[in-house]
């Protein structure tokens, strides 16, 4: 009995571990980075998430067609980009979200921005969740992987409590 409640134990520690891992948000999900057909599409998309410090946002578009800047509140409603410093010019981009409060983003394609092709979100410190939703899945396997070893582990605990 001593051996169950260690591996249930284990297993529940493995799965709020997973539960903390930064988010990578896909902008836009599968429609990617793109001049929308609706001007307030990524705005919708924004709808009922919350970012985190940690979380990263993945710009994915096609290099020469769509880029994707960092800029100001006011470039944002200007739908102007003064600075080439914060400009990601391949596709995808992923940014890292490092800094809390508003962060705005906008393609710097002329027509783009104006189309509705510019994105701004809050970000929150620590990594959080919304009521009611999920964040989206990690990008890479690797807290998968340590999923599987912390259970590893602790069944090879469990093993050896029983012997």
């Amino acid at each position: 009995m001593r051996s169950l409640l260690v591996f249930v134990a284990l297993g529940a520690a493995s799965l709020l571990l997973r539960g903390s891992e930064a988010a990578d948000y896909q902008v836009g999900g599968t429609t990617g980075w793109t001049r929308p057909s609706s001007t307030s599409f990524y705005s919708e998309w924004v709808s009922g998430k919350t970012f985190a410090v940690g979380d990263s946002l993945t710009f994915t578009f096609t290099t020469g067609v769509h880029d994707v800047a960092t800029v100001s509140k006011s470039e944002y409603d200007n739908c102007s980009a003064s600075s080439q410093d914060n400009l990601l010019t391949a596709g995808p981009a992923k940014i890292t979200l490092n800094v809390t409060g508003d962060n705005y983003f906008l393609c710097t394609f002329p027509g783009h921005c104006s189309a509705g092709q510019k994105l701004a979100i809050t970000v929150a410190e620590g990594n959080t969740t919304s009521p009611g939703t999920s964040p989206p899945p990690p990008s890479s396997a690797s807290g998968l992987a340590a999923t599987f070893a912390l259970m590893f582990v602790s069944i090879a605990i469990s093993l050896m409590c029983c012997f």
